[in-house]
């Protein structure tokens, strides 16, 4: 077995522990956790079995970080990485991403090409995009539009949703999707001008066919009449004149999402299908999913990285309009209760819903918040925000942020353990993180198309200082080197639970 590259003595991150160990990567794949491994390589090289490389050390070391940047070296022909002081973690998944999307008349700025150039920056590895049919198109023709989007660009690892826009014309094609390796299916209880919404009667039949086919059903939560509602009351030049950007938020309270969770609760009660709360921004959400799961109700719910760092006294700034998102962020008692679900486990993982619109898209809205395309970049940004605010902050452990950005999404969408995990045999999908080191964010620097950033200005910690994909090293002391068209695209099995 011959090793190609050694990521020497780092702490090796898992749900469960940290361990001191070389972790040996030879092809795609993760062939080797052990002590020692670069005395080791040439034994590997020469194709000689070494048992003490396939059994991890579990140790815990809490040294000091001594040194700036991480040394590269070649021995025996392999590459070395010296890891020491660094977190070595499994590569981030984001499940909840929108590239190359037409939406709000326009298309989202950043593409598969500086998405996934984002991402890898940012130490994700994998993505999941939502491939969505337009007007009469079939959920195979969704598909192949999507595959058109990546096809050359992608620079890391991707999957799709299907999303589910006409239920009685769509539903007969569902299990053909499952075995073509997507099993997950989002139907939207909002934009219906957009021909996208879903009625109960679909999502009741959604989650009895997913039951019996084995699939999940994500769902966009949100109460459309009550807030078609508050638009239309609210939609008047005098409120939009004083209010601005802020009328976003007051047209869009927190019972909103709430009523819609606890609907879509009721109907995976009922039918016994699997349910996932998409992009969860409200305590409320989180109390509803909390419940429903000691009930015994199969459902699931994410955050985004929005929800648990903003708030929404950002409407009220000038560039109010810039964070104009669906769901909005909410209130500090909202984050509060968000972090504590992910604490607890009612919250089973951080997401971003990135879709990225610039300064210029943004504009559009010429002072009415309702043509506000909606939508924020977050891709670079996903690691370093949860490191930052959730494990140097203390509201998680190192190991709950593993659980949380790499394992748990991998998990519940079908991936593990070829993804999400340090496991021999497993994909290798690895970042390469200091635990303290800070860097400003700024979006000139950063690898985006948008030319704003909802975090600017910040210092956060946790961006990825080496990334590899499959193996193959995409970022090298905060440097991305990877190649268009590596990313490749990858069937799921169905949904697992945590």
């Amino acid at each position: 077995m011959k090793l190609d590259t050694i990521i020497q003595g780092g702490r090796l991150v898992t749900p469960t522990e940290t361990m001191q160990a070389d972790l040996g990567i030879s092809g795609e794949k993760i062939v080797a956790i052990g002590r020692q491994l670069t005395d080791q390589a040439r034994s590997y090289n020469n194709e000689e079995p070494r048992a003490s490389a396939r059994a991890a050390v579990r140790t815990t070391n809490s040294r000091k970080i001594a040194h700036d940047h991480i040394a590269q070296s070649q021995r025996n022909g392999v590459k070395v990485i010296n890891a020491k002081g660094r977190y070595v973690i499994p590569g981030g998944i984001d499940v909840h991403v929108h590239l190359d999307l037409p939406f709000c008349g326009t298309v989202s700025a950043d593409d598969y090409d500086s998405g996934t150039r984002a991402a890898a920056c940012g130490g994700v590895t994998t993505l999941i995009d939502f491939a969505i049919p337009y007007g009469k198109e079939t959920l195979q023709q969704a598909v192949d539009n999507w595959h058109a989007r990546a096809a050359g660009k992608a620079c890391i690892d991707y999957s799709f949703h299907l999303a589910i826009t006409n239920w009685q014309r769509q539903k007969k094609d569902v299990k053909k999707m499952i075995d073509r390796g997507i099993p997950t299916f989002k139907q939207f209880m909002i934009y219906e001008k957009e021909g996208w919404q879903s009625d109960d009667a679909a999502m009741y039949g959604a989650l009895e066919l997913l039951r019996d086919l084995g699939g999940m059903l994500c769902v966009h939560a949100e109460s459309s009449r009550v807030l078609d509602l508050l638009i239309e009351r609210h939609h008047n030049k005098a409120e939009m004149k004083k209010q601005g950007a802020y009328l976003h938020t007051l047209t869009r309270p927190n019972y909103i999402e709430a009523e819609a969770i606890q609907r879509a609760i009721q109907w995976a009660k009922v039918t016994g299908g699997r349910l996932f709360i998409v992009h969860m921004s409200t305590g409320e959400g989180a109390d509803l999913v909390k419940q429903a799961q000691e009930e015994g109700v199969k459902v699931l719910a994410e955050t985004c990285a929005q929800y648990l760092a903003l708030d929404d006294s950002v409407f009220a700034t000038k560039d109010g309009h810039l964070y104009a998102t669906c769901p909005q962020v909410k209130k500090p008692r909202d984050q509060k209760r968000l972090w504590e679900g992910l604490r607890n486990g009612e919250v089973c993982s951080v997401s971003t819903d990135t879709c990225t619109f610039n300064r210029k898209q943004k504009a559009m809205w010429k002072g009415d918040w309702t043509k506000i395309p909606m939508g924020m970049p977050g891709l670079e940004t996903l690691l370093p925000v949860v490191y930052t605010l959730g494990v140097l902050k203390r509201r998680l452990t190192v190991n709950q942020f593993v659980d949380k950005c790499c394992t748990a999404p991998a998990r519940i969408m079908g991936l593990y353990p070829r993804k999400g995990t340090l496991q021999i045999g497993s994909d290798a999908d690895v970042t390469i993180i200091h635990p303290t080191k800070k860097r400003k964010v700024d979006w000139r620097k950063m690898q985006t198309n948008c030319d704003w950033s909802p975090y600017q200005g910040q210092q956060l910690a946790g961006f990825a200082e080496h990334t590899f994909c499959r193996g193959e090293q995409i970022v090298d002391n905060y440097k991305f080197v990877g190649r268009n068209g590596y990313g490749q695209f990858i069937p799921r099995a169905n949904p697992g639970r945590l």
